[in-house]
Order: C-alpha cells, then sequence, then structure tokens
C-alpha cells in the first residue's frame, strides 16, 4: 500500500525513544518510580470546571460551532485584552479569534493553511527552534517543507538567535515556530525579541506562530505576548498568530480546550481550512471553557503552587548540574554531561523517569545535538515527590 513517503522522516517522537531506551530495564531499587518525563499536570482543576459541565449537560446532543460560541471568543478576547494590555478593541471577537480542540492538532494544522509548495520557486522553510516540540517539526516534514533547526543554547540565552539567521533561508520561509516560555528550557522571549521577530515576519512576508501553551505558568513577571508586540509596533496582528491553551493555565488537559488568535486573513482561511477536517468542541466544554478564561484566582493558586515547587528544586540542586530557575514553565533542563546516559541511570539505580533532551532536539547541519547533555525534568508532582526524586538524582548522579 502506498504512503505517503513524508513518514519515513518522522522519526524524532521523543517518548517512543524513550520506552526504547528504558522499558527493557528493571530498576535495581525497591523505591516506587517516579515519572519525570511527562509534562502531565497533576494539579486538580478548579471546581468550577466540573460545575460548569454539569450545568450544560443538556448540550452533550447539539453539534458546537467550530469557530467557538459567541460566548468563549467573548471570554478569549476579554482575557487576552486584560492579559497583555492591549488597546480596547483591539481583540475582536469574530474576526481574530478561533477556539481550537487543544493546540496541538491547531499547531499541526495550521502549516497546512501557510506553507506553500514552493516561495521564490524553491522548497519553502519552516523555521524551528532546537530543541522543538515534535508537532513543529512533523508538520513542516509532511507539508514537504525544508524544517530548519535554529539552535537555542546556553550562550544564546536559550532563544534561537535571530540575527544569526541567514538571509537566504528567510526569503524562502513559510512559517516561524516559536515557543516562549520555551519548552523544555523555560526561558522567556523578550517584548524587545518578539517585535525583532515580528519584524522579520514582515519583512520576509512569513508568518509567525507563537506557542505561548506556559504563559500563564511564571515565576517573578508575566511573560509579553507576540500580540503585545504587535500593539507595541502597530499594524494590527498582520503575519501574527499565537496559540494559548487551558492545559497548564488550568490543569485541565483532558479538557482538549484551546484557541488560535492573531491576524484576521489568517483566522478567516484557517477557520474556512478547519471546517472540512478540524475538530470541533462539545458545547459543555466551551462553556468550562469560557468560565476558566474569566476566572483568575484558579491560575494564582495554580501558579503559586509550581513556584513552590521550584523553591524545592532550588533548594536541593542549586549549584548542581547546570541548575538554573527558569523564568516560565514547569521544567527543568539540567546539564549533566550525556542525557542519554544519565536517564538510564537515574531510572535503572533510582527508578525515576526523565526524558534525555537529545530527544527533544536533534544535531543539524554538522553541528552537535544541542540537547544531548540535558536531561528534561518535569516538575508536576508534589513537593514531598519532588525532594524524593531529587534527593536520589543527587544520589545517583
Amino acid at each position: 500500500m502506498p504512503l505517503n513517503p513524508q513518514l519515513d522522516t518522522l522519526s524524532d517522537y521523543p517518548f517512543e525513544a524513550l520506552r526504547t531506551l528504558l522499558n527493557p530495564v528493571t530498576p535495581r531499587v525497591n523505591d516506587p518510580p517516579i515519572l519525570m518525563s511527562l509534562g502531565e499536570p497533576q494539579h486538580q482543576p478548579p471546581p468550577l470546571l466540573a460545575e460548569t459541565l454539569t450545568a450544560n449537560v443538556d448540550k452533550w446532543n447539539q453539534y458546537p460551532p467550530m469557530n467557538g460560541t459567541p460566548e468563549l471568543r467573548q471570554a478569549i478576547a476579554q482575557w487576552l485584552t486584560r492579559r497583555y494590555r492591549l488597546p480596547a478593541g483591539m481583540v475582536d471577537p469574530d474576526k481574530h479569534i478561533l477556539s481550537l480542540a487543544g493546540t496541538k492538532e491547531g499547531l499541526y494544522l495550521f502549516s497546512s493553511l501557510v506553507v506553500p509548495r514552493e516561495k521564490r520557486g524553491r522548497q519553502p522553510v519552516v523555521l524551528v527552534p532546537n530543541p522543538y516540540y515534535l508537532v513543529y517539526n512533523g508538520a513542516a516534514t509532511m507539508q514537504g517543507a525544508e524544517a530548519v533547526f535554529l539552535d537555542a543554547t546556553r550562550d544564546n540565552r536559550f532563544m534561537p538567535d535571530l540575527g544569526a539567521i541567514p538571509r537566504d533561508t528567510l526569503e524562502r520561509a513559510a512559517l516561524f515556530y516559536l515557543c516562549s516560555p520555551a519548552n523544555p528550557q523555560g526561558t522567556v522571549a523578550s517584548l524587545d525579541y518578539l517585535k525583532q521577530a515580528i519584524g522579520l515576519a514582515r519583512e520576509y512576508d512569513f508568518v509567525l506562530a507563537v506557542d505561548e501553551c506556559y504563559a500563564e505558568i511564571y515565576d517573578k513577571a508575566p511573560p509579553p505576548g507576540a500580540l503585545e508586540a504587535c500593539a507595541a509596533l502597530g499594524d494590527g496582528f498582520r503575519n501574527v498568530v499565537v496559540f494559548h491553551s487551558l492545559s497548564k493555565r488550568s490543569s485541565a488537559a483532558g479538557l482538549r480546550s484551546g484557541f488560535v488568535a492573531g491576524d484576521p486573513r489568517l483566522i478567516g482561511h484557517y477557520a474556512h481550512l478547519r471546517s472540512y477536517g478540524g475538530c470541533q468542541v462539545p458545547l459543555p466544554v466551551q462553556a468550562a471553557a469560557a468560565a476558566l478564561w474569566r476566572d483568575e484566582a484558579h491560575v494564582d493558586e495554580n501558579r503559586a503552587a509550581y513556584r513552590r515547587k521550584f523553591d524545592v528544586a532550588e533548594d536541593a540542586l542549586a549549584g548542581r548540574y547546570g541548575f538554573y530557575r527558569p523564568e516560565g514553565g514547569f521544567f527543568l533542563w539540567l546539564d549533566v554531561g550525556n542525557g542519554e546516559e544519565a536517564a538510564l541511570r537515574l531510572w535503572r539505580d533510582a527508578a525515576v523517569r526523565v526524558l534525555p533532551g537529545g530527544y527533544t532536539a536533534r544535531a543539524a547541519d554538522g553541528r552537535a545535538n544541542p540537547g544531548g547533555p540535558y536531561i528534561r525534568l518535569a516538575i508536576v508532582h508534589d513537593e514531598a515527590t519532588l525532594s524524593a526524586a531529587f534527593e536520589r538524582i543527587r544520589r545517583v548522579l
């Protein structure tokens, strides 16, 4: 049976590689396993979620609108305006916002909209931070684009060096996926950095898609956003979209509710495309999502809980493994010399499961894999479990 040959190049699924590495190994210790490889929130979502779902139980038999209900889009518009201090009326719920079934499918399908068969008569480019979320590379690959990996290392503060992108690459660029706060490093793109990225997108006529799904989990200052940078630059949201989700903000990964917002031309065309192959979000879920976007109390509590977890991490690991306190997100990015070897040792000798950093990145154009020396730890467990995990890590590594 003939298949799309691009499938053969999708060999970078990190958790499949992790299972291949660790599943044949039985830990030598009797300690209960601690799984820190998956970024799955462990906090309970607020009661508001279940209450709203229950209040809308009579709507499960109705087909939901693909674009999102007016109430949901209005709640999102108000949240964006409040969160990013946007001018009143800058975000129009009917023009600038589209509901998504989470952001994974949204990020993936978006490339189908904006990546042409050719740009300037050549293969188009999708710019991808390295390390990267696997969906970025998968989307580029299946569209037949060349994924150009932009190394994000300690030397450039774990954000791609925009000034180092060759002009020829920028001229072929169709799409730039950027994540802030970054997964896995937890660094935040400054407002000036976002302005620079937007300037490149507009100068070279590509789309900047900013994945801001970790934006509400931060240590000190709220991370600036791409729409905020657009407001500072002027010219509306031209060439820019942002993706947000309730998975981390509200500990509601199973709700599968997110949105994309930005350039009204792109949002309009994306709504048309999704009417063919997008996933609709059930009406009770949309009602719950609207309630969650309107509520900040549970987000404050969630953020405070993550800060306490990073206090525990800092107390245990400061001065070791290149530890730094991330600005946002809920991962640690630890330099252990060889991430794959460290992950194997931690599982075998401590029953702690972590993700080798090299599985989230790749060696491109003859360069070393920028994630190779690292391991990624999801700091999602309760404080006692984290303390036990860090003690085991110090003992083994």
